[in-house]
Parts: C-alpha cells; sequence; structure tokens
C-alpha cells in the first residue's frame, strides 16, 4: 500500500532526507530523531495546505523520510497579501497562477518547522544520545526557487560543510533553446545533527526564494537568530541572509545585524579571553599571588561605585553576570540590573548566579534583561549609576554614536563607569604579537590620548565631568593595562569624583574654551563635532520610535 502511494506523489516531494545505518547504528534510528515511525503515512494539517510525512524506504541500511506539502491555492490567496508577505506575485492573475504549490519556499520552511519542531530544537525523549550524533545525510529537493542561480546555493550551504550539487533546471524540457529557469534541484550530502540539517533549510529555503508568503513581523528577528544559532554569526554571506530573510525590511535587518554582531561577544570562550586578560606582570620580587586583572577591574568600580554611594546599578553588556555578582554582595546596592544582548549569556548568568536557588530577599535585588546597547531603552532610565565595562570596544566605530546616546543622551544615570583596554600596555605581553588586539572581536583598541578625547567630547556633549584612572600596574612608560574613565553629572554633589587606585585621574569636561578646542574634531570617532551629536540623537530617536 505505501508503495503505490509513493508512486504516485513521488514527482510532487519537496524533500526527502536519507541516511545511512552502520553496524551500531540502524538507518531507522532517524525516525526517533524525526518523531515520525517509518511504518506510518502521518498528514498535518497546515494555513495553506496539508504535509504528509512518510518513507519511501526504511531499514537498518538505509532510511529516507520524505516531506510533502500540498498547498492550497485559494487558501494562500486568501490568507496572503502578496509577493514578500503572501508569496505570490502582486498581479490579480499572478495570485492564481504561481509556483507555491510546486516549488520549496518558505511554505515549505514553516512545514518543516511545524512537523518537525522537536528535531529542529535537538530533543529526543525515546534516545536522547541521537541528539548530539553526526549523521551521513543527504537532502534532496527536487524544485527550488533560487534567486541567484547555483552559484548562490554554493555560497550558502557549503561554508556550513554540505557537498552541494545545485542543477539548473530548463525552462521547457521540450524546447531546451529557452534557457535554464530560476528553479535548481538541489542535493546536499554532508555529516552533521538532523537539528542542524533541519535549521540550515528553515532558513535558507526562503532566503533563496527571495520572497516570504506572510508578513515579516518583529518577531522573525527573533526565531532567525534562534534557527541561526551556532552558524549564522560567522556565514560569509551573513549579511545577504539576514537581509532576504527578512524581507529586505531596514529596521528588523539593522537590528538583526546589531545583535548578531554582539553575539560574538557572548560566543567567545570567557575562559580563553580572561587568561590574557589577567597575564598582567606583577612585581618581579612578591611572592604573593598576583590578583588577575579581572579582579582589579571590577574592584575599580566598586570603588567608584561606592564613592557615587550609588544605589540602583546598570550593568551594560553584563556578560556571564561576573559584576552582577559582586555587586550582589555588596547591601549598598539594592537594584542590579544586568543587561545584554544575548539570550545564552544572560542564561549563563543565571546559571552562575544560582537565581533559582536564592531567597526572596535577595532575589528582588536583581534582573536580567535582553537589550542592544546602540537602541535607546525606557527600562534603563532612571538609575544612579551605569557601567560599562570592556564593553565599548567591541563596538563598531560608526556604532559608537548611536550607544553614546543610548547611554548618556536617553538613560542618563547620574554615574557612568567606562573601562576598556589600553592599546599601549600590549608591548608587555610577549604572548601577544605586535599589531593585533587582546581578543578576536575587539573592534579598536584605544590608547590613552585617545580614550580622553572620546571621553572627553562625550562629557562635554551630554553635560557630564569626567576623571580618568588606571587598572592594573600603572607602568611609567605605556601606562596600565586598563583605563578607566568615571562619568558624574554636572552639577553632581553626590559622590566622589577621583579615579581608582588614587592616582592617574584628571578633569575634563568642565565646558572651559580651552577644553573643548583642545578637543575638537579629534579623537577616532570625530568627538565633538556637531554633526556626529544630532546624527547619534537621531539614530536614537529612530531607535525609540
Amino acid at each position: 500500500m505505501r508503495s503505490r502511494l509513493v508512486a504516485g506523489i513521488l514527482g510532487r516531494v519537496f524533500l526527502t532526507i536519507t541516511t545511512t545505518g552502520s553496524a551500531d547504528r540502524p538507518a531507522t534510528d532517524l525516525g526517533f530523531l524525526l518523531h515520525k515511525h517509518p511504518d506510518k503515512a502521518q498528514q498535518f494539517s497546515m494555513s495553506h495546505g496539508t504535509a504528509h510525512v512518510l518513507y519511501p524506504e526504511a531499514d537498518a541500511q538505509r532510511c529516507t523520510a520524505a516531506l510533502l506539502l500540498e498547498v492550497d491555492p485559494i487558501a494562500l490567496v486568501r490568507k496572503g497579501r502578496g509577493k514578500g508577505r503572501g508569496g505570490a506575485p502582486d498581479s490579480a492573475l499572478g495570485q492564481y497562477v504561481n509556483d507555491r504549490p510546486y516549488a520549496a519556499s518558505s511554505l515549505l520552511a514553516v512545514a518543516l518547522r511545524s512537523v518537525f519542531a522537536s528535531a529542529m530544537k535537538g530533543q529526543c525523549a525515546a534516545r536522547p544520545e541521537l541528539v548530539a550524533q553526526a549523521l551521513p545525510l543527504r537532502i534532496e529537493v527536487p524544485v527550488l526557487p533560487a534567486r541567484g542561480g547555483p552559484e548562490l546555493v554554493d555560497k550558502l550551504f557549503r561554508p556550513l560543510g554540505w557537498t552541494v550539487r545545485a542543477e539548473s533546471l530548463p525552462l521547457d524540457e521540450t524546447f531546451p533553446e529557452w534557457g535554464d529557469s530560476r528553479y535548481v534541484r538541489l542535493v546536499l550530502e554532508g555529516e552533521c545533527r538532523l537539528a542542524d540539517a533541519l535549521r540550515h533549510l528553515y532558513v535558507l529555503l526562503p532566503v533563496l526564494d527571495d520572497a516570504k508568503h506572510y508578513w515579516v513581523a518583529p518577531d522573525e528577528v527573533d526565531k532567525l537568530l534562534r534557527a541561526g544559532e551556532g552558524w549564522l554569526e560567522d556565514h560569509p554571506e551573513q549579511r545577504l541572509i539576514v537581509g532576504r530573510y527578512l524581507a529586505r525590511r531596514w529596521s528588523l535587518t539593522r537590528q538583526a545585524m546589531e545583535r548578531l554582531e554582539l553575539e560574538r561577544l557572548a560566543e567567545s570562550d570567557d575562559v580563553v579571553a580572561e587568561e590574557l586578560d589577567n597575564a598582567v606582570d606583577e612585581e618581579a620580587d612578591t611572592e604573593e599571588k598576583p590578583v588577575p586583572l579581572a579582579v582589579r577591574r571590577r574592584e575599580a568600580i566598586l570603588t567608584v561605585l561606592r564613592s557615587a554611594r550609588a544605589a540602583r546599578v546598570l550593568d551594560l553588556g553584563c556578560g556571564p553576570g561576573q559584576l552582577v555578582g559582586a555587586l550582589l554582595k555588596e547591601g549598598q546596592f539594592t537594584e542590579i540590573v544586568g543587561v545584554d544582548v544575548s539570550m545564552r549569556a544572560l542564561h549563563e548568568a543565571r546559571r552562575r548566579l544560582r537565581l533559582d536557588r536564592m531567597s526572596e530577599r535577595q532575589s528582588e535585588r536583581i534582573r536580567l534583561v535582553q537589550g542592544s546597547l546602540a537602541y535607546t531603552d525606557s527600562r534603563l532610565k532612571g538609575y544612579d549609576a551605569a557601567v560599562l565595562s570592556e564593553v565599548v570596544e567591541h563596538v563598531d566605530p560608526a556604532r559608537l554614536p548611536a550607544l553614546e546616546y543610548a547611554v548618556f543622551g536617553a538613560a542618563r544615570p547620574r554615574t557612568v563607569v567606562v573601562t576598556t583596554p589600553n592599546v599601549e600596555y600590549n608591548v608587555r605581553w610577549e604572548s601577544l604579537p605586535a599589531g593585533q588586539v587582546r581578543h578576536a572581536d575587539h573592534r579598536f583598541e584605544w590608547t590613552r590620548e585617545e580614550f580622553r578625547q572620546w571621553a572627553g567630547a562625550v562629557a562635554d556633549r551630554h553635560g557630564y565631568e569626567v576623571s580618568f584612572g588606571p587598572v592594573g600596574p600603572d607602568d611609567p612608560e605605556v601606562g596600565p593595562p586598563t583605563q578607566l574613565a568615571h562619568f558624574r553629572m554636572a552639577g553632581d554633589d553626590d559622590g566622589g569624583g577621583g579615579g581608582p587606585e588614587g592616582g592617574g585621574t584628571s578633569r575634563e569636561g568642565q565646558g572651559s574654551r580651552e577644553g573643548q578646542e583642545s578637543r575638537e574634531g579629534q579623537g577616532p570617532e570625530g568627538g565633538g563635532s556637531g554633526a556626529a551629536d544630532r546624527s547619534a540623537s537621531a539614530r536614537g530617536k529612530e531607535a525609540a520610535a
């Protein structure tokens, strides 16, 4: 019975997934991962038709799962709104005569997510050990719209480890002189986890089609980043993928790119990063265990916050929560908010802080929220202090004015503490090659003078006073490994103005003509120009809207 059913519909199968077995793993384990029994043909109602799952072949040596999507063109028109939203062309005829029932598109991507939801999430209660195994997979899509041709198909899938075969289909086999159509027959082969393979298809099928059958709403950014976790942030065609997936909606594309950019920091190996960070030379004759630079930095920040008598504190770019944990240990800080763009980093912070085991009184003092520092956020207003610890150097220089406005122009805490590496100190590390920055994700590293110019210009533009201090051993030639700026709202007498470790501080941002002239048009960001100020303000207001 099953063979007759397969023979009748094989020409319309949209997608097949095939794996082969081994001595210790039968191929039919594919059924466990997909949560679909190989001996049963199943169907599922979709908003635009019906999805069928069946197995044309299933034995210990070879197993193939087929997903067939029968699209109802009338339902597609009634529920859609045109190309990029309804998936069909905008013309009246085109809404009824189109390729949606026959070609892989966002309809198939949605069917994959709905029918194989658990498999895509990497869940398998019956055989959990299978989830992490890389399987030999062959995926075939007989008719795939590819705006960009076989070359683009190869550019999208090959960096993910697939062997790609994309054959252009003729416009009409009877008239080969008409040339090729925009459709390809796609075959992917490779070894990877099934969950990863499904996520690749979920994102890249509609990207190749360059259209979606539904309206692209803001929540599509979260869907894209969830499905792209672990591969999209490093994909060489990232910008094209994001733009097409989000139907070229600029506001959503910009948001996704910003989150992917900052995600790289959260994805980095914290241990490796801190090994270099903590490799600060101490005095040669000391017998005490050297204090890691990361610990010194947190203590310097706490010193400033204590002197400022801050009670409600923002940790902007909190990462896995080391500073949040240090703040939590001191009763002075009654409300602590950790902000990070990465949900993974926030989950790690919750785990490290053991929020689920805290007393109610302690847990009420702390909140961890997701947010991007390049956009204004009303949740961040009204706090005593904000900390940007080793954050600014991870932001593209072109985005610094937006971060500046979001923190100093919109949130406007009374006190802001900024720490960043001193690039001059890099020569003291023998393990760091000349000319390289300390972390692969650093977009820049400032000299002491560049940092003072930037901080002074920020203070002038937004009505703050700023003082500076060293963190770590202050080398007489190259300065400290980390530099700190303490911004204090002008006219605010509540709190000290000195830098950490009692030395190397200076006052900036007093509004003097001499100080303003010395900073005008200087620094890596052209700090002090009115145009930059207006640009940052406009970007911040646009994001707030």
